[in-house]
């Protein structure tokens, strides 16, 4: 019977694919030893945009024959060159990198560590322009580090093209019709402060104020460094709010209660926390190109073999830190053929290796892409390593789950991917439907790739953040203070690379009270 229920519900999402002509409406593709054509091949993206600053800009490059065909393969990693240098200056510093994403398109990314008056992208294919090549950034465009935010957020949300909305945004602050930063400044501390991890911020004129609670607080980083980021980029209304610093979201009580908003990584079924996303995605923006390696663009040029060389196996690796986790690694010493699952650190429960096999070795992450199948499956609280896994070239199977990141609620099983039961118990099952519907699950695979790309870069994270802020802010009844034992969380200073600001003075838009309030604003 339940077969007979995914199989009705697989029929069910593939007809609405089909309506959408997700499967169907598909460009032209390019046949076998087609040569790559430099006036015909696409190029689009944001990094074209001086206006839209972030750590690594990034575009994208489509390879297109001379028919009008995409390639769907790589036509050679070494196919485009790009170069991105200043009319007026000798030198620019400015790190490329033009990663092949093996489906016929490219990633272009880089990294800017001064800001420039004009900046020219050069695209060349055989020492030809590509498209209209060269594109040219009239600026000033400014680095990450310069601080030099737009006044504007409904500017910079255009800039960025923003989405409208974000239905878990809307979703968690549903819950708080109104918030009120000083009852809040009184209570939560009282609630939480003796026994929990949490940092008390307030941005005030766009500088940034913490007051740290609980003695472990070293996760502050990821936090402040992402508060500074946004600030030297946009004008951040007027807030004041509380960040979990630990795995497990904090606000228990029943929506009838009172409610405490607080600001967690991760959220779930049971608890009424306003979710951000995962200070792990969060930093693998702030630093591509950086201290990282595995990022949401570096991933995308290391997803193993094409599909009908991977393994057709499912496979995980990780640490001890849930119970199921413990059944499937049992799983997998059962039934080697269908599941490649193994310990590589054990800290939760006593390591018995006659149920789990001994501790194996670390597997770099883009190897897992050699295996089809990516077991997705919960440690302490949701696995953060779902972006990743989604942005590869496998297709996954996700455990259901009462955890929750901040794109859960728009991911749709199968469509985005296989959905396993909480307890494992169809596990087998899932991987022998993949294996006998081999298209099928291809196309999830894809699908779940497109979602990571679309909604999981750079950008996007920044738009969620200064959303989740903006509407926050229109909350609160009354005014956000820099209170007490509060200290300001400096921005960094570049000697090196100083930056110009060339900003022109606005008049600051902030809530409170129920109101729009309007200053002048002295910054610039």
């Amino acid at each position: 019977m339940r077969r007979v229920v995914n199989m009705l519900r697989k029929l069910l999402s593939l007809f609405v694919l089909c309506c959408l002509g997700l499967l169907e409406q598909t460009p032209p593709v390019a046949s076998t030893g087609a040569v790559p054509s430099a006036t015909r091949t696409l190029v689009w993206g944001s990094g074209l945009e001086a206006n839209i600053v972030l750590p690594a800009r990034f575009f994208y490059i489509q390879t297109v024959d001379s028919s009008g065909r995409n390639f769907t393969s790589s036509p050679g990693e070494n196919t485009f060159e790009v170069k991105i240098v200043s009319p007026v200056e000798q030198f620019t510093r400015i790190w490329v990198q033009v990663l092949d994403r093996r489906d016929g398109s490219f990633l272009v990314r880089y990294r800017m560590y001064a800001s420039y008056t004009d900046l020219h992208v050069h695209i060349l294919l055989n020492d030809k322009h590509v498209a209209k090549s060269p594109f040219i950034l009239k600026g000033p465009v400014y680095h990450d580090g310069c601080d030099c935010p737009q006044p504007s957020g409904s500017v910079w949300k255009k800039d960025m093209q923003c989405p409208v909305s974000f239905p878990q945004i809307e979703q968690d602050l549903a819950l708080f019709p109104r918030v009120d930063p000083d009852r809040n400044a009184l209570e939560v501390p009282q609630r939480f402060g003796q026994r929990q991890s949490l940092c008390h911020y307030t941005i005030k004129d766009n500088k940034v104020y913490i007051k740290t609670l609980g003695e472990h607080v070293g996760f502050r980083i990821f936090m402040d460094a992402f508060l500074l980021s946004l600030t030297r980029k946009v004008r951040v209304p007027d807030l004041e709010f509380f960040v979990n610093l630990g795995d497990w979201p904090l606000e228990k009580r029943r929506p009838s209660e009172r409610l405490h908003p607080i600001f967690s990584w991760c959220g779930s079924n049971d608890t009424r926390d306003v979710v951000m996303p995962t200070y792990d995605l969060t930093e693998s923006v702030l630093e591509t190109m950086g201290r990282v390696s595995l990022d949401m663009m570096s991933v995308q040029a290391n997803t193993g073999p094409p599909w009908r060389e991977k393994n057709a196996t499912a496979f995980w690796r990780g640490r001890d830190s849930r119970k199921e986790r413990l059944e499937l690694v049992k799983l997998a010493r059962a039934h080697p053929d269908m599941v490649d699952a193994a310990f590589t650190n054990f800290f939760f429960f006593k390591h018995d290796e006659s149920l789990y096999g001994p501790l194996v070795k670390h597997v770099s992450f883009f190897d897992f892409f050699k295996y089809k199948y990516q077991i997705n499956i919960d440690g302490t609280v949701a696995a953060y390593r779902l972006p990743y896994l989604l942005a590869g070239d496998s297709v996954v199977l996700k455990q259901d789950s009462g955890y929750y990141e901040h794109f859960y609620s728009q991911l749709r099983p199968w469509e985005h991917y296989i959905p396993i039961r909480a307890d494992l118990a169809d596990l087998q099952e899932k991987i022998h439907w993949a294996r006998e519907q081999d298209e099928e699950a291809r196309k999830i695979a894809v699908a779940g790739q497109q979602f990571a790309r679309n909604h999981l870069m750079g950008d996007s994270i920044f738009c969620y953040y200064y959303k989740l802020f903006q509407e926050y802010a229109k909350l609160q009844v009354t005014e956000p203070k820099v209170r007490e034992g509060m200290e300001q969380v400096e921005q960094p200073t570049d000697d090196l690379f100083p930056c110009s600001c060339h900003r022109t003075p606005q008049v600051k838009t902030f809530f409170w009270g129920g109101k729009t309030h309007m200053r002048m604003d002295q910054r610039f």
